[in-house]
């Protein structure tokens, strides 16, 4: 795990995680690692995996997870590392929902809301998909999401979207 820097405060940061090419689970738990290494941040806490369907699209099941990091990095310079990491993988966007090698998206960044050309937070659609909610809700059932409520609430509207515990 990386020391984390006395300048800032950090912040609890939740990221999504997925994968349907390649060996799918290696890769999102290799990922989950990769998380605790970016600089001034700290691996907090994993759900389990979890098998899905595609949403919107079509190819291989996902493996999904959500990771609980805290961090000293800006939303921001968060997602450029999400990013590097995704690339490390080998992650390609030939088009909108294509099958990857690696997903990660910031769900949430404290308590933060916003929206700008590259960033929006809380994740637009993490409440409209289970394979965010279930793991989300394993690692934190009280959790609020900013400006919208308690995430439990969600999960009646995803509770037709097959997901299962591996």
């Amino acid at each position: 795990m990386t020391a984390m820097s006395p300048a800032a405060a950090a912040v609890t940061a939740y990221i999504g995680i997925g994968a349907n090419l390649g060996d799918a689970s290696g890769q999102v738990q290799r990922a989950i690692l990769q998380l605790g290494k970016l600089p001034d941040t700290s691996l907090d806490a994993q759900s389990s995996l979890f098998c899905t369907a595609p949403l919107d699209a079509g190819g291989d099941d996902y493996i999904n997870a959500v990771a609980r990091i805290k961090t000293r990095l800006d939303a921001h310079a968060l997602l450029q590392g999400l990013q590097q990491i995704e690339q490390d993988f080998g992650r390609q966007r030939p088009y909108p929902n294509a099958p990857r090698t690696l997903d990660l998206d910031l769900l949430l960044y404290g308590q933060s809301t916003f929206a700008d050309a590259v960033l929006t937070v809380p994740h637009p659609r993490m409440t409209q998909r289970a394979f965010v909610l279930i793991p989300l809700l394993q690692l934190d059932p009280f959790i609020v999401i900013p400006k919208q409520g308690p995430a439990h609430q969600f999960a009646p509207q995803v509770a037709h979207q097959a997901i299962r515990k591996i």
